[in-house]
């Protein structure tokens, strides 16, 4: 393993917007100028409030959506690069931009992502995280529906993900004690991910898929496709022992494809 130097600094530049699509807007506008961040998070309104309430990062309150983005290198490297990140999001309509002074308040202004998933447990008595993967530039559109998604199924979604690789983490907020909710929940659920493939984006991008997405595996691949994966299982698992019934459904003709 190739071991790499530190960089010299890290900073980190904080913007809040006002909807979601300005900020998903950012997101593409700081790739297509060539930047590669060292991490670049979104977070939603509910998710910037329950952060900022337990975690005391200094997060705007007032905004429906912040994005932390990271640039490292050099001095002069991460000076240029946060130059070009702020006016990035000015043009984006950013509401609040603010940029780390210090190594301790960039360990702050993290702090409060990091913080994100146990907050958001102080304001739902439950939440369902799911995991799809979109192309950057669908980014305003994916959150556009899923707003309109939660408005549908009457259940919040407090939003915190890897904007930079498009990898989405929206956290359904629901009540397991009331009756059918939980269903409910699963149908929002599997309705994002369908979303995430009809935009060219996939069903996973860190948690796999085990038995909570298989009905959404249909969605995304075709039944050859699916009777590809059965033939590479069955060939390193003939016997079907190795958690089966999990990451592939059955195909419709599975005894057929037994004894074929």
């Amino acid at each position: 393993m190739k071991l790499l130097p530190l960089p010299e600094v890290a900073r980190v530049v904080m913007a809040g917007f006002a909807n979601v699509q300005d900020a998903g807007n950012a997101v593409a506008g700081v790739i297509s100028r060539g930047i590669i961040p060292a991490g670049l998070e979104m977070m939603d309104g509910h998710a910037i409030r329950a952060a900022e309430d337990f975690a005391q990062a200094g997060y705007p309150k007032n905004a429906e959506a912040l994005l932390l983005c990271e640039v490292d290198g050099t001095v002069e490297e991460v000076d240029e690069h946060i130059t070009q990140v702020e006016q990035v999001f000015r043009e984006f309509n950013a509401i609040s931009v603010k940029t780390s002074g210090s190594e301790a308040e960039r360990a702050l202004l993290w702090k409060g992502r990091k913080s994100a998933f146990p907050a958001v447990g102080r304001i739902s008595p439950d939440y369902y995280c799911m995991d799809g993967t979109i192309p950057r530039g669908q980014l305003a559109y994916v959150l556009t529906e899923m707003q309109r998604l939660s408005s549908h199924y009457g259940l919040r979604v407090a939003n915190v993900f890897h904007a930079g690789d498009g990898n989405l983490h929206p956290l359904i907020l629901f009540d397991a004690n009331i009756e059918g909710e939980f269903e409910k929940t699963e149908e929002f659920g599997g309705k994002i991910l369908e979303l995430c493939v009809s935009v060219g984006g996939c069903i996973t991008g860190e948690h796999g898929v085990g038995v909570e997405k298989i009905r959404q595996m249909e969605v995304q691949f075709s039944e050859p496709e699916l009777r590809q994966f059965h033939a590479v299982k069955a060939a390193f698992d003939p016997d079907g022992t190795l958690n089966p019934g999990k990451g592939i459904p059955v195909l419709k003709r599975c005894q057929e494809y037994r004894h074929g």
